[in-house]
């Protein structure tokens, strides 16, 4: 008998595997807790276990590490973790695909974001695609490109929409996304609707280094950007400071304190349209960026996707010529 080569021991392998457990194992790895997935698959926690215990005899291998605190998974499931996305994301992918040949506008789209575009352009496009096709599925997360773009490029996320990355930075370069532009957008100095400052508007950034501030991350491309702003004015940051990406944070934050921050202007007027927050008449913070959509560069889309940049499209056209009046 010939002996075993690399593709027959994996041909034997996915030959065993079945989807059920492979699933139950997907969602254990993202909760880290066998109680907490098996409450969110709607399984008893010894069904859990018992799919993770027969994953593992089938694999020959152990995948989690069970402690007080829940489940660490160990190399063996780090690896096995990343080929399951992929596997779950074909899978999508296909219904979707046979959903759009059975002539039915239904599926399902993930989309990632930042705060760049969840205040107004995602939400504007969110509302043009549901319109249309009220039975397609949106799942929308939002997160740190550092999160989004790596999730993106694993399957997790079809499209990820918000302020583009730099083309030279090393997290763009090393991934196979490609990245599309919508329209520029720059920051603006917000405050609360019922600021102090709103009754006597300041002419300077040196007025205004003494307020509590809610700044980016350092981590953000933003930080950078604000970092500079302070800089060219010759003053130094803010020593009252808060770090915050959080959109329902930092807008909470400044209509209940005198807090003052940074936001993109789209997103700003939508908010001072409503009451909630106030654009202060200062320069504009730092150069134009382009506001957009990345997708796999290396994968076509599925029909939900397509569906979804479509939106996109006629939404930020109508931001963009709003944004021009």
């Amino acid at each position: 008998m010939d002996p075993l080569t690399p593709f027959s021991v994996q041909d034997m392998v996915l030959n065993r595997l079945k989807l059920r457990p492979l699933l139950v194992f997907d969602r254990v790895l993202r909760c880290q807790s066998i109680a907490r997935a098996a409450r969110e698959l709607n399984l008893t926690q010894p069904a859990v276990t018992k799919a993770i215990r027969e994953l593992e005899q089938q694999l020959d291998t152990v995948l989690f590490l069970r402690g007080n605190r829940g489940v660490t998974p160990t190399e063996y499931g780090l690896l096995l973790g990343e080929r399951v996305k992929a596997v779950i994301a074909e899978l999508r992918y296909l219904t979707d695909e046979i959903n759009a040949f059975k002539g039915g506008i239904c599926g399902h789209v993930i989309v990632g974001t930042q705060i760049s575009a969840s205040a107004s352009l995602l939400p504007q496009a969110i509302l043009r695609l549901k319109a249309h096709a009220p039975k397609l599925l949106v799942t929308v997360r939002e997160g740190p490109q550092d999160y989004l773009f790596p999730a993106l490029a694993a399957g997790e996320l079809d499209l990820v929409v918000g302020r583009l990355p730099d083309p030279e930075a090393p997290l763009t370069r090393k991934l196979p996304l490609r990245h599309q532009p919508l329209y520029l957008n720059r920051l603006c100095i917000v405050a609360g609707g019922h600021h102090p400052l709103l009754a006597a508007p300041p002419s300077s950034l040196a007025e205004l280094r003494d307020w509590p501030w809610i700044l980016p991350p350092p981590d953000s491309p933003a930080r950078l950007v604000a970092e500079q702003f302070f800089h060219d004015a010759g003053l130094a940051l803010p020593d009252n400071l808060l770090e915050s990406l959080s959109l329902l944070t930092n807008v909470n934050l400044l209509v209940d304190s005198d807090c003052l921050g940074l936001m993109p202007r789209l997103a700003a007027r939508r908010f001072a349209a409503a009451k909630l927050l106030a654009v202060l008449p200062l320069d504009e913070v730092g150069p134009p960026t382009a506001v957009g959509y990345s997708v796999r560069a290396d994968k076509p889309l599925p029909p939900a996707a397509r569906q979804m940049i479509d939106s996109l499209k006629l939404a930020a056209a109508q931001l963009d010529a709003a944004d021009q009046v």
